[in-house]
């Protein structure tokens, strides 16, 4: 999956650990032992948070030597919402306004 999926796009954003990880991933590297020092989370579970959020394709993960740092793929981020923004406000701005027939009263 990618960030072209709003699915995984908003089932990524839809975990508020998710936000939070996103959010000092944003900021700095880090690998899944710091990220579950910070978050108080065992590594496995980390792991599989960092495992959507790749998949949705809004981290990307490099290995340096024995640890693999994971880091916010910013851009993927903003064009991902940028494109559910435009989705959302496109058909009213790109549709008429058809004015409907009155209703008639029972």
């Amino acid at each position: 999956m990618s960030v072209n999926d709003p699915e995984a796009l908003f089932q990524a954003l839809a975990s508020l650990p998710r936000r939070q990880i996103l959010a000092f991933l944003g900021q700095t590297a880090l690998s899944t032992s710091d990220l579950a020092a910070r978050f108080g989370m065992t590594p496995p579970a980390v792991s599989r948070h960092l495992s959507v959020l790749q998949q949705a394709g809004l981290v990307s993960a490099e290995r340096q030597g024995q640890r693999v740092l994971y880091r916010l793929k910013r851009d993927a981020l903003l064009d991902g919402l940028a494109r559910f923004a435009s989705a959302v406000d496109g058909p009213l701005r790109r549709a008429p306004l058809v004015p409907h027939a009155p209703r008639e009263a029972i």
